[in-house]
């Protein structure tokens, strides 16, 4: 489902990120660092992962001189059980809340929605927040990092940090022109350590649905951006593009998993960054700055998740995937 927007704003971002980020090529950019540990002063991993999200939503209030009071909807999603780190930060906040999970994809559908209820006019200023961390994450869905379990070069790397974004009705320099909502999909794959070629096939998909439903072409825009296929799900999505929809990204394309890193030098993530957080991290600190300079005109930002359950792939069921997508416009 394709949907249009006329009066949707991003007023302002906020990125709080860990030690292995804050080494990566945008750690200059991002709002706030933690460098020591991985606990940032917290008895717990998953209380650590709270302090990342309730940071970035600290830090864009106060950017963008607005009161806990004036937000009307908070939307939140994360990696932990039953969304927690999302259901706390929503508690200690104590404003209206919508708790949503589409894994690595989630930031976006948040995005969605918070558009959606600025364009009805239901709301006029929507807070939307991600977070994830790496070892609640490994913790969860694969093995502990104490195990110290080896790991293919096509495994991803759960990014460490917390963005927040308010969406307004109120005029600004960038706005949210337009959105598809993707559907899950099954390409039989059941890997959960190459999750590029996983969510390669949805991103496809999305793209496809996208420039059909407005009719536009790879040339309407300055840059694709995917959310985290990593460097080898970001060639899957160049081939199949090419051979199933005849689209050829050209130069134009770029994946946030292999952005937030430095994966020559930064050898423990392997094929670059996963995790709710990861692509807000890259689209936060650097794309929306871009646009705001008017350096970049259009961008649609493609973020892919892997709907994976560990019990579900040890009882031999495939990895669902979704991509949700939305246009980002630099407003004159």
């Amino acid at each position: 489902m394709t949907t249009k927007y006329k009066d949707v704003y991003i007023k302002n971002v906020a990125t709080v990120v860990g030690p292995y980020e804050a080494k990566g090529p945008l750690a200059k950019r991002f709002d706030k660092y933690y460098k020591k540990d991985m606990y940032f002063g917290c008895d717990t991993l998953e209380r650590a992962e709270i302090k990342l999200m309730s940071d970035s939503i600290k830090l864009v209030l106060k950017k963008s001189e607005v009161e806990k009071s004036d937000i009307d909807l908070f939307i939140a999603g994360d990696l932990q059980n039953q969304i927690a780190a999302s259901c706390y930060t929503a508690y200690e906040l104590g404003r209206p809340f919508l708790g949503i999970f589409s894994a690595c994809a989630t930031n976006t559908e948040g995005l969605i929605i918070a558009s959606n209820f600025i364009e009805s006019k239901t709301c006029d200023n929507v807070l939307v927040s991600v977070s994830s961390h790496n070892m609640v994450a490994e913790k969860q869905f694969r093995n502990p990092t104490e195990y110290g379990a080896p790991k293919p070069s096509t495994a991803t790397f759960t990014a460490t940090g917390g963005a927040s974004c308010i969406l307004t009705s109120q005029k600004g320099k960038v706005r949210i022109e337009s959105s598809t909502i993707g559907t899950p999909v099954d390409y039989s794959k059941n890997d959960p350590l190459h999750m590029g070629s996983v969510m390669a096939g949805a991103a496809a998909e999305v793209i496809n649905k996208h420039l059909t439903d407005l009719d536009r072409t790879i040339d309407d825009y300055d840059l694709i951006l995917s959310g985290d296929l990593g460097n080898y799900g970001k060639e899957i999505l160049r081939d199949y593009l090419k051979q199933e929809y005849n689209i050829d990204l050209k130069n134009k394309y770029n994946d946030c998993g292999v952005m937030l890193y430095d994966l020559k030098t930064q050898k423990d993530v392997q094929a670059g960054g996963s995790g709710p957080v990861c692509s807000a991290l890259v689209v936060y600190s650097d794309i929306i700055k871009k646009l705001e300079n008017h350096e970049l005109k259009r961008v649609l930002y493609v973020a892919t998740g892997a709907l994976f359950n560990p019990t579900m792939v040890f009882e031999k069921e495939n990895i669902l995937s979704i991509a949700h997508a939305i246009s980002l416009e630099s407003v004159l």
